[in-house]
Protein backbone atom coordinates (compact mmCIF):
# COMPACT_ATOMS: atom_id res chain seq x y z
CA UNK A 1 0.00 0.00 0.00
CA UNK A 2 1.22 3.31 -0.67
CA UNK A 3 0.62 6.32 1.73
CA UNK A 4 0.42 9.86 0.62
CA UNK A 5 0.44 12.95 3.12
CA UNK A 6 -1.37 15.97 2.32
CA UNK A 7 -1.02 19.29 3.57
CA UNK A 8 2.38 18.06 5.62
CA UNK A 9 5.64 20.10 3.87
CA UNK A 10 8.63 18.51 2.91
CA UNK A 11 11.84 19.44 4.52
CA UNK A 12 14.48 21.17 3.32
CA UNK A 13 17.37 19.14 4.07
CA UNK A 14 17.82 15.85 4.08
CA UNK A 15 17.79 13.61 7.62
CA UNK A 16 19.92 11.19 8.33
CA UNK A 17 18.62 7.83 7.36
CA UNK A 18 17.52 7.00 10.79
CA UNK A 19 15.63 9.94 11.65
CA UNK A 20 13.92 9.17 8.01
CA UNK A 21 13.14 5.88 8.78
CA UNK A 22 11.87 6.82 12.34
CA UNK A 23 9.86 9.38 10.65
CA UNK A 24 8.54 7.02 7.92
CA UNK A 25 7.47 4.80 10.51
CA UNK A 26 5.54 7.11 12.67
CA UNK A 27 3.72 8.93 9.26
CA UNK A 28 2.75 4.98 8.56
CA UNK A 29 1.18 4.46 11.83
CA UNK A 30 -0.19 7.85 12.50
CA UNK A 31 -1.68 7.45 8.77
CA UNK A 32 -3.31 3.82 10.06
CA UNK A 33 -1.05 1.68 8.11
CA UNK A 34 -3.90 -0.76 7.60
CA UNK A 35 -6.89 -0.48 4.82
CA UNK A 36 -9.65 -0.46 7.13
CA UNK A 37 -8.78 2.54 8.63
CA UNK A 38 -7.02 5.03 6.19
CA UNK A 39 -9.91 7.60 6.52
CA UNK A 40 -9.62 8.12 10.02
CA UNK A 41 -6.23 9.48 9.65
CA UNK A 42 -5.58 13.26 9.44
CA UNK A 43 -2.26 14.16 10.94
CA UNK A 44 1.40 15.58 10.66
CA UNK A 45 4.49 13.57 11.40
CA UNK A 46 6.05 13.84 14.54
CA UNK A 47 8.59 17.14 13.95
CA UNK A 48 5.90 18.95 11.45
CA UNK A 49 3.03 21.37 13.61
CA UNK A 50 0.73 24.05 12.44
CA UNK A 51 0.49 26.81 14.72
CA UNK A 52 -0.98 30.35 14.49
CA UNK A 53 0.63 33.04 13.06
CA UNK A 54 -0.30 36.60 12.30
CA UNK A 55 0.58 37.96 8.73
CA UNK A 56 0.50 41.57 10.04
CA UNK A 57 2.72 41.39 13.10
CA UNK A 58 6.41 41.12 12.07
CA UNK A 59 7.26 39.69 15.24
CA UNK A 60 4.58 37.08 14.74
CA UNK A 61 6.71 34.11 13.34
CA UNK A 62 9.01 34.31 15.71
CA UNK A 63 6.22 33.03 18.26
CA UNK A 64 4.81 30.78 16.15
CA UNK A 65 8.60 28.98 15.67
CA UNK A 66 8.16 29.12 19.51
CA UNK A 67 5.06 27.65 19.75
CA UNK A 68 6.07 24.89 17.31
CA UNK A 69 9.02 24.33 19.48
CA UNK A 70 7.02 23.93 22.31
CA UNK A 71 4.37 21.53 20.46
CA UNK A 72 7.40 19.10 19.12
CA UNK A 73 9.51 19.20 22.45
CA UNK A 74 6.15 17.61 24.33
CA UNK A 75 5.61 14.93 21.36
CA UNK A 76 9.04 13.91 21.75
CA UNK A 77 9.63 14.14 25.27
CA UNK A 78 6.26 12.68 26.14
CA UNK A 79 5.49 14.48 28.91
CA UNK A 80 4.63 18.15 30.27
CA UNK A 81 8.15 18.77 32.15
CA UNK A 82 9.96 19.93 29.18
CA UNK A 83 7.45 22.92 29.28
CA UNK A 84 8.45 24.45 32.57
CA UNK A 85 9.67 27.60 32.80
CA UNK A 86 12.77 28.41 31.85
CA UNK A 87 13.39 24.52 30.07
CA UNK A 88 13.21 25.29 26.76
CA UNK A 89 14.48 28.87 26.56
CA UNK A 90 17.78 27.07 28.14
CA UNK A 91 18.07 24.92 26.30
CA UNK A 92 16.52 26.20 23.20
CA UNK A 93 17.37 29.85 22.79
CA UNK A 94 16.54 30.39 19.17
CA UNK A 95 13.70 28.47 17.75
CA UNK A 96 14.46 29.40 14.51
CA UNK A 97 17.37 27.45 14.37
CA UNK A 98 15.84 24.41 14.28
CA UNK A 99 13.16 25.41 11.54
CA UNK A 100 13.94 23.06 8.60
CA UNK A 101 10.80 24.49 6.29
CA UNK A 102 7.65 26.43 6.93
CA UNK A 103 4.83 26.98 4.83
CA UNK A 104 1.39 28.82 5.03
CA UNK A 105 -1.79 27.12 6.46
CA UNK A 106 -5.24 27.80 6.33
CA UNK A 107 -6.70 30.28 8.98
CA UNK A 108 -3.92 32.03 9.74
CA UNK A 109 -1.81 29.15 10.55
CA UNK A 110 1.50 28.39 9.64
CA UNK A 111 3.21 24.29 9.46
CA UNK A 112 6.52 24.28 10.86
CA UNK A 113 8.94 21.61 10.42
CA UNK A 114 12.03 21.31 12.42
CA UNK A 115 15.28 19.45 13.00
CA UNK A 116 14.23 16.43 14.71
CA UNK A 117 17.82 14.51 14.62
CA UNK A 118 19.59 17.76 16.21
CA UNK A 119 16.42 18.43 18.86
CA UNK A 120 16.86 14.95 20.28
CA UNK A 121 20.52 14.86 20.23
CA UNK A 122 20.11 18.60 22.55
CA UNK A 123 17.41 16.27 24.58
CA UNK A 124 19.45 13.10 25.16
CA UNK A 125 22.59 15.16 26.02
CA UNK A 126 20.78 17.19 29.18
CA UNK A 127 19.57 14.14 30.36
CA UNK A 128 16.02 14.14 29.35
CA UNK A 129 13.49 11.15 28.05
CA UNK A 130 13.09 11.01 23.95
CA UNK A 131 10.18 9.29 22.74
CA UNK A 132 11.26 8.03 19.19
CA UNK A 133 8.69 7.35 16.51
CA UNK A 134 7.89 3.93 17.49
CA UNK A 135 4.52 4.51 19.04
CA UNK A 136 1.48 1.86 18.82
CA UNK A 137 -2.03 2.90 17.35
CA UNK A 138 -4.44 3.10 19.72
CA UNK A 139 -8.39 2.07 18.88
CA UNK A 140 -10.76 4.51 20.76
CA UNK A 141 -13.84 3.09 21.68
CA UNK A 142 -16.72 5.35 22.42
CA UNK A 143 -20.09 5.29 23.97
CA UNK A 144 -22.35 7.93 24.56
CA UNK A 145 -25.48 7.94 25.87
CA UNK A 146 -27.05 11.34 24.86
CA UNK A 147 -29.58 11.02 26.57
CA UNK A 148 -33.91 10.61 25.75
CA UNK A 149 -32.54 7.15 24.37
CA UNK A 150 -30.13 8.31 21.76
CA UNK A 151 -26.86 6.31 22.32
CA UNK A 152 -24.48 5.20 20.13
CA UNK A 153 -20.57 3.97 19.32
CA UNK A 154 -18.91 7.00 17.62
CA UNK A 155 -17.72 5.39 14.23
CA UNK A 156 -14.28 6.13 12.27
CA UNK A 157 -16.78 8.45 10.35
CA UNK A 158 -19.94 9.48 9.51
CA UNK A 159 -21.03 7.15 6.84
CA UNK A 160 -21.46 4.74 9.41
CA UNK A 161 -24.84 3.62 9.72
CA UNK A 162 -26.32 3.19 13.46
CA UNK A 163 -27.53 0.35 14.58
CA UNK A 164 -30.94 -0.29 14.91
CA UNK A 165 -32.42 1.30 17.94
CA UNK A 166 -29.43 3.44 18.61
CA UNK A 167 -29.00 7.38 16.62
CA UNK A 168 -26.59 10.35 16.96
CA UNK A 169 -26.09 13.30 15.04
CA UNK A 170 -23.04 13.90 12.78
CA UNK A 171 -22.19 17.35 13.55
CA UNK A 172 -21.91 16.13 17.58
CA UNK A 173 -20.09 12.76 16.75
CA UNK A 174 -17.77 14.84 14.37
CA UNK A 175 -17.08 17.47 17.19
CA UNK A 176 -16.21 14.12 19.92
CA UNK A 177 -14.03 12.84 17.66
CA UNK A 178 -12.11 16.14 16.71
CA UNK A 179 -11.52 16.67 20.09
CA UNK A 180 -9.60 13.36 20.78
CA UNK A 181 -7.67 13.53 17.43
CA UNK A 182 -6.62 16.89 17.97
CA UNK A 183 -5.45 16.29 21.70
CA UNK A 184 -3.93 12.68 20.09
CA UNK A 185 -2.07 14.72 17.47
CA UNK A 186 -0.98 17.28 20.29
CA UNK A 187 1.02 14.65 21.80
CA UNK A 188 1.77 12.50 18.49
CA UNK A 189 -0.62 9.43 19.45
CA UNK A 190 -1.95 7.46 16.84
CA UNK A 191 -5.46 6.66 17.22
CA UNK A 192 -8.30 4.93 15.49
CA UNK A 193 -11.96 5.04 15.95
CA UNK A 194 -14.01 1.47 14.93
CA UNK A 195 -15.71 1.26 11.43
CA UNK A 196 -19.27 -0.09 13.13
CA UNK A 197 -20.24 -1.56 9.47
CA UNK A 198 -22.31 -4.53 9.93
CA UNK A 199 -19.72 -7.23 11.03
CA UNK A 200 -18.60 -4.86 14.23
CA UNK A 201 -22.37 -4.19 14.98
CA UNK A 202 -22.82 -7.75 15.01
CA UNK A 203 -19.72 -8.21 17.49
CA UNK A 204 -20.45 -5.16 19.45
CA UNK A 205 -22.85 -3.26 20.74
CA UNK A 206 -23.06 -0.40 22.97
CA UNK A 207 -24.28 -2.38 26.18
CA UNK A 208 -21.18 -4.11 25.42
CA UNK A 209 -18.69 -1.15 25.52
CA UNK A 210 -21.00 1.11 28.16
CA UNK A 211 -20.91 -2.17 30.54
CA UNK A 212 -17.59 -2.98 30.33
CA UNK A 213 -17.94 -6.23 28.12
CA UNK A 214 -13.86 -6.65 27.81
CA UNK A 215 -13.81 -9.71 26.24
CA UNK A 216 -16.10 -8.83 23.25
CA UNK A 217 -14.56 -5.15 23.20
CA UNK A 218 -10.96 -6.25 22.99
CA UNK A 219 -11.49 -9.20 20.66
CA UNK A 220 -13.16 -6.99 17.52
CA UNK A 221 -9.92 -4.92 18.48
CA UNK A 222 -8.18 -7.49 16.85
CA UNK A 223 -9.41 -6.62 13.05
CA UNK A 224 -7.19 -3.37 13.54
CA UNK A 225 -4.44 -4.61 14.91
CA UNK A 226 -4.27 -2.18 17.64
CA UNK A 227 -2.10 -3.13 20.44
CA UNK A 228 -3.57 -0.43 22.77
CA UNK A 229 -7.12 0.01 23.06
CA UNK A 230 -9.21 3.25 25.37
CA UNK A 231 -12.87 2.71 25.96
CA UNK A 232 -14.83 5.56 27.02
CA UNK A 233 -18.30 5.67 28.25
CA UNK A 234 -19.92 9.89 28.27
CA UNK A 235 -22.65 10.82 29.18
CA UNK A 236 -23.07 14.48 28.50
CA UNK A 237 -26.31 15.55 30.14
CA UNK A 238 -25.55 14.26 33.32
CA UNK A 239 -23.02 15.70 36.10
CA UNK A 240 -21.17 13.14 36.17
CA UNK A 241 -17.25 12.35 35.26
CA UNK A 242 -16.73 10.17 31.81
CA UNK A 243 -15.23 6.96 32.43
CA UNK A 244 -11.97 5.41 30.24
CA UNK A 245 -10.39 2.62 30.67
CA UNK A 246 -7.12 2.15 28.68
CA UNK A 247 -5.89 -1.77 27.94
CA UNK A 248 -2.30 -2.74 26.53
CA UNK A 249 -0.99 -6.02 26.96
CA UNK A 250 -1.63 -7.50 30.50
CA UNK A 251 -2.52 -3.72 31.67
CA UNK A 252 -5.47 -2.36 32.91
CA UNK A 253 -5.60 1.62 34.18
CA UNK A 254 -8.60 3.12 34.55
CA UNK A 255 -9.56 7.33 34.61
CA UNK A 256 -12.19 9.89 34.53
CA UNK A 257 -12.23 13.39 33.13
CA UNK A 258 -12.83 15.32 29.61
CA UNK A 259 -11.63 13.54 26.31
CA UNK A 260 -8.50 15.57 25.83
CA UNK A 261 -7.25 14.70 29.53
CA UNK A 262 -7.80 11.20 28.81
CA UNK A 263 -5.67 11.53 25.89
CA UNK A 264 -2.82 13.63 27.99
CA UNK A 265 -2.98 10.03 30.46
CA UNK A 266 -2.76 8.22 27.59
CA UNK A 267 -0.04 10.08 26.36
CA UNK A 268 1.77 9.14 29.71
CA UNK A 269 1.18 6.16 29.75
CA UNK A 270 2.60 5.10 26.71
CA UNK A 271 4.94 7.22 27.16
CA UNK A 272 6.50 5.57 30.55
CA UNK A 273 6.14 2.08 28.30
CA UNK A 274 8.40 3.49 25.43
CA UNK A 275 10.42 6.70 25.91
CA UNK A 276 14.22 5.99 26.34
CA UNK A 277 15.87 8.38 29.32
CA UNK A 278 19.10 10.63 28.43
CA UNK A 279 20.63 8.49 31.12
CA UNK A 280 19.90 5.26 30.02
CA UNK A 281 23.16 3.03 28.75
CA UNK A 282 23.33 1.08 26.08
CA UNK A 283 22.89 -2.70 26.13
CA UNK A 284 23.60 -4.86 23.85
CA UNK A 285 21.19 -7.77 22.80
CA UNK A 286 21.49 -10.87 20.51
CA UNK A 287 18.47 -10.62 17.94
CA UNK A 288 17.79 -13.61 16.26
CA UNK A 289 15.36 -13.59 13.00
CA UNK A 290 14.31 -16.76 11.76
CA UNK A 291 11.87 -17.07 7.81
CA UNK A 292 14.38 -15.03 6.21
CA UNK A 293 14.64 -16.83 2.90
CA UNK A 294 15.62 -13.81 0.68
CA UNK A 295 17.65 -11.07 -0.36
CA UNK A 296 14.94 -8.82 0.24
CA UNK A 297 13.78 -10.49 2.83
CA UNK A 298 17.36 -9.81 4.35
CA UNK A 299 16.84 -6.03 3.20
CA UNK A 300 13.60 -5.44 4.83
CA UNK A 301 14.55 -6.65 8.29
CA UNK A 302 17.81 -5.04 8.26
CA UNK A 303 16.38 -2.01 7.11
CA UNK A 304 13.87 -2.26 9.68
CA UNK A 305 15.73 -2.79 12.61
CA UNK A 306 18.88 -0.15 11.74
CA UNK A 307 16.06 2.25 11.34
CA UNK A 308 14.67 2.09 15.33
CA UNK A 309 15.02 4.75 17.60
CA UNK A 310 16.16 3.00 20.17
CA UNK A 311 18.73 1.10 18.32
CA UNK A 312 22.42 2.57 17.81
CA UNK A 313 24.10 -0.45 16.02
CA UNK A 314 23.08 -3.02 14.32
CA UNK A 315 25.78 -5.81 13.32
CA UNK A 316 25.58 -9.37 11.67
CA UNK A 317 27.12 -12.25 13.99
CA UNK A 318 26.05 -15.13 12.08
CA UNK A 319 23.83 -16.45 9.15
CA UNK A 320 22.47 -20.08 9.58
CA UNK A 321 19.99 -21.33 6.37
CA UNK A 322 17.16 -19.21 7.15
CA UNK A 323 18.42 -17.74 9.99
CA UNK A 324 20.35 -14.40 10.71
CA UNK A 325 21.90 -13.48 14.38
CA UNK A 326 22.69 -9.66 15.17
CA UNK A 327 24.26 -8.25 17.36
CA UNK A 328 21.89 -4.97 18.76
CA UNK A 329 22.89 -2.28 20.80
CA UNK A 330 19.92 -0.63 22.21
CA UNK A 331 19.10 2.21 24.67
CA UNK A 332 17.04 0.46 27.44
CA UNK A 333 18.32 -2.53 26.93
CA UNK A 334 16.36 -6.04 26.24
CA UNK A 335 13.04 -4.71 27.88
CA UNK A 336 12.79 -1.58 25.53
CA UNK A 337 13.66 -3.58 22.28
CA UNK A 338 11.34 -6.59 23.07
CA UNK A 339 8.33 -3.87 24.04
CA UNK A 340 9.25 -1.82 20.79
CA UNK A 341 9.29 -4.45 18.45
CA UNK A 342 6.14 -5.65 19.59
CA UNK A 343 4.53 -3.38 17.96
CA UNK A 344 5.90 -4.65 14.46
CA UNK A 345 3.78 -6.50 11.47
CA UNK A 346 6.94 -7.84 10.61
CA UNK A 347 8.73 -9.54 13.14
CA UNK A 348 6.84 -12.09 15.30
CA UNK A 349 8.29 -13.18 18.76
CA UNK A 350 8.72 -17.51 19.12
CA UNK A 351 9.60 -19.25 22.01
CA UNK A 352 12.79 -19.32 23.34
CA UNK A 353 14.75 -21.44 22.77
CA UNK A 354 19.22 -22.60 21.88
CA UNK A 355 19.91 -19.40 23.59
CA UNK A 356 23.47 -18.49 24.54
CA UNK A 357 25.33 -16.82 27.30
CA UNK A 358 27.06 -13.70 26.81
CA UNK A 359 30.40 -16.17 25.97
CA UNK A 360 28.24 -17.72 22.89
CA UNK A 361 28.26 -20.63 24.97
CA UNK A 362 24.73 -22.62 24.09
CA UNK A 363 22.57 -22.73 27.40
CA UNK A 364 22.07 -26.23 28.54
CA UNK A 365 19.00 -25.68 30.25
CA UNK A 366 17.49 -24.34 27.63
CA UNK A 367 16.61 -21.24 29.74
CA UNK A 368 16.49 -17.83 27.53
CA UNK A 369 19.59 -15.63 27.98
CA UNK A 370 18.97 -12.19 29.51
CA UNK A 371 20.54 -10.60 26.33
CA UNK A 372 18.74 -12.55 23.69
CA UNK A 373 15.23 -12.24 21.56
CA UNK A 374 14.05 -14.29 18.94
CA UNK A 375 11.62 -13.55 16.25
CA UNK A 376 9.85 -15.10 13.41
CA UNK A 377 9.80 -13.06 9.97
CA UNK A 378 6.83 -12.37 8.68
CA UNK A 379 6.30 -10.67 4.97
Amino acid sequence: MKFTLQGVPRCAAKPDMKRQAAAIVLLHVLLLGFAMAVSAAETASLYTARVPVNANDPESRERAYAAALSQILRRMTGSQDILQAGQIEALFPNPARYVMQYRPGEESTLWVTLDGATLERTLRQAGHTVWGGERPLTLVWLAVDWGGGEREIIAADDDAEPPPGESGTADRDRLLRERIREAALDRGIPVAFPLMDATERQAVGFSDVWGGFTEQVLEASGRYGASSVMVGRIRPIVVERNRWTWFFGEQRRDWSGEPEEAVGLLADALASQFAISGSDPLQSIRLTVSGIDSISAYGAVHSFVQGLEIVDEVRVETVTGNTISYQVKAHGGRERLERTLSLSRMLEAVEARGRYDSFDRPLADGRPAADALEYQYRP
